[in-house]
């Protein structure tokens, strides 16, 4: 599948996105930025669909990125698995959709947000599938942020030692967590890959806005370990005036932002 659909699809995904922001207060517009490529790669390409299904998924899909929760509901809406009725309703009292992924709706599997959890999560689902016999992948998608959390490396260490070759995870690395870079936070956390690799997992870094880049780093691991992709990312990727600028992680823009973006995403930047 051509990088350029990949591209015009996740410029639509931004329109999308931006016109939302229109009917709502604060939103985290810039944190789905930055992972949008990521969560198309796997709906697109990478995640198994049953026979020619174009909506039933063989595999499995975690957001724990929960504040990242538009990219994943403007991508289930282009799908048809959620109507545009339900993003219509976002975080209004009517709705069943709220600012963070919750279980039971549709193409949800798991309630995040509370970083930390995701991964875990996906651990469990991995380790009953490989006790069960059951041929399915668990994909997983975390901020960089949220590999503060202790949760997270008690099932990064853990995963490896259970042989759990079936879980893949993401890491949206923007270097920023909510309103400051990591790098300057938390210089100690990196270099992230080395540490993923002590851990006992596979893993490789990326250019986490190259669809086909994203798709060739699961297509071409080794499948010996749990797999961790390092996806190097914009923070806001798309419109200028978001990319890495703090103020962004919850906010909506004015109409004459709003029209900007618009222009940029037409080409205009």
């Amino acid at each position: 599948m051509s990088d350029d659909l990949a591209k015009q699809r996740c410029t639509q995904y931004r329109r999308r996105i931006l016109h939302l922001s229109q009917k709502l207060g604060p939103l985290h517009i810039a944190p789905a930025f930055s992972c949008l490529e990521i969560v198309d790669a796997l709906y697109h390409r990478i995640m198994r669909r049953r026979r020619e299904t174009p909506i039933d998924f063989l595999d499995s899909f975690i957001l724990s990125k929960g504040h990242g929760a538009l990219a994943q509901y403007v991508i289930l809406e282009s799908l048809g698995i959620l109507p545009e009725s339900e993003l219509n309703n976002l975080c209004k009292p009517e709705g069943r959709l709220g600012g963070h992924p919750d279980y039971g709706v549709p193409g949800i599997e798991a309630s995040t947000g509370s970083l930390g959890h995701g991964l875990p999560i996906a651990l469990g689902m991995a380790l009953a599938d490989t006790a069960l016999g059951i041929d399915r992948v668990i994909f997983v998608v975390m901020s960089d942020g949220e590999l503060q959390e202790g949760s997270v490396w008690e099932a990064m260490l853990l995963a490896p030692t259970l042989g759990l070759t079936n879980l893949v995870a993401f890491v949206d690395l923007n270097d920023f967590q909510s309103l400051g870079r990591t790098s300057e936070i938390h210089p100690n956390f990196y270099p992230v890959r080395e540490k993923v690799q002590a851990f006992g997992w596979e893993a490789v870094e990326v250019d986490g806005h190259d669809s086909q880049v994203l798709y060739d780093s699961v297509m071409h691991r080794e499948g010996k370990r749990p797999h961790m992709v390092i996806a190097r990312t914009v923070k806001g990727k798309g419109i200028s005036y978001m990319e890495n600028a703090p103020i962004w992680h919850f906010r909506s823009p004015s109409r004459e932002e709003y029209e900007l973006a618009l222009h940029e995403l037409d080409g205009g930047r």
